[in-house]
């Protein structure tokens, strides 16, 4: 029978789990040394995979572990440990190093294909709670992730030592991946779909706006000419150049607006006394989320584009964006 919620009660007794897990985590953190250092080694040091193995809820954590790796550089594939000794031992070769994550280190199925993973020559990466258990004694690096108490109030079901299991494969992974000089456009490889792989593979040439929707007037244009192009392109802002085709103003809806109590005969003035000079630019070669932060910095919806010669190449618009999910 569930009890009756008390919201203070339910609130403790979550704050309780979270501090007994960061304690956890904490003391983690300090405990760390050369073994540590010697599993890094091991994990950069391969010219093969990492292969990562773990049973029940370790499995779960371990499968985590591979997906991290993979991701960020370094190749990895998960294993079931009870399906080894049925097969999948032949995916394993003698160029690939084995990560087994088990806080017992006797669960019987990891226990049965240990002896099978020795007889292959292979490097051994254990990440145990106990360094003494069977794991530990096969492995060619033990990791200590020993915890207190579990969070379970029945000190039964694996919280505090899956949580610190995952904390300790997260620290490899980064440190792993700075050591590698893993970057973002390499990530942005592995991650074409989704949000992350239009964040970090859009360039702002991919999305500019060229050709006749990018307004361009030369310096000695009217404001009237300027403002034709605008409504011709169908955009916001119009950009003006001098005879080389460098960048060097913008007139936007904002200055009409600010101008047109200022210019009896506005419609005829010219461009360069009402544009804003020297406006703010991105490169054409700038990742496009790197161009959003321009814009937001600035509180503007659109910007030029230049090339390396500062020469006028497109203007990006927020709208552009929005559109691929950038924003």
């Amino acid at each position: 029978m569930i009890k009756k919620i008390d919201p203070d009660s339910v609130i403790s007794w979550a704050q309780e789990t979270l501090k007994t897990e960061a304690d956890a985590i904490r003391n983690l953190s300090r405990t760390l040394n050369k073994d540590f250092v010697a599993a890094v080694r091991i994990l950069t040091q391969t010219k093969g995979r990492v292969v990562v193995s773990g049973m029940g809820k370790a499995g779960i954590i371990a499968r985590k572990f591979s997906a991290t790796l993979s991701s960020t550089g370094t190749p990895s594939f998960w294993i079931h440990p009870a399906e080894a000794a049925h097969g999948d031992l032949g995916r394993i070769t003698k160029q690939d190093i084995i990560v087994v994550l088990s806080y017992s280190g006797e669960t019987d199925e990891i226990k049965k294909f240990l002896p099978f993973l020795k007889n292959t020559g292979i490097k051994i990466i254990a990440i145990t709670g106990n360094v003494r258990s069977t794991l530990g004694q096969y492995a060619t690096t033990v990791l200590d992730v020993t915890i207190h108490k579990e969070a379970c109030p029945l000190g039964l079901a694996p919280t505090t030592s899956t949580t610190v299991m995952l904390a300790l494969c997260d620290a490899l992974s980064v440190v792993v991946q700075k050591l590698k000089g893993f970057r973002e456009k390499d990530f942005a490889l592995f991650h074409p779909a989704g949000s992350l792989g239009n964040k970090l593979l859009y360039k702002v040439y991919d999305l500019m706006r060229k050709g006749a929707h990018n307004p361009i007037v030369h310096e000695k244009a009217s404001v009237k000419e300027a403002l034709l192009m605008v409504t011709k392109a169908k955009a916001g802002a119009v950009s003006i150049v001098d005879d080389r085709g460098c960048l060097k103003g913008i007139f936007t809806d904002g200055d009409l607006r600010r101008n047109i109590d200022e210019h009896d005969n506005l419609l005829h003035a010219d461009i360069t006394s009402v544009m804003t000079k020297d406006p703010v630019s991105v490169r054409e070669d700038m990742l496009a989320v790197y161009a959003l932060k321009v814009l937001k910095k600035y509180k503007i919806d659109e910007v030029p584009v230049v090339d390396r010669r500062k020469k006028l190449v497109g203007m990006l618009d927020l709208q552009d964006l929005v559109r691929v999910g950038i924003v």
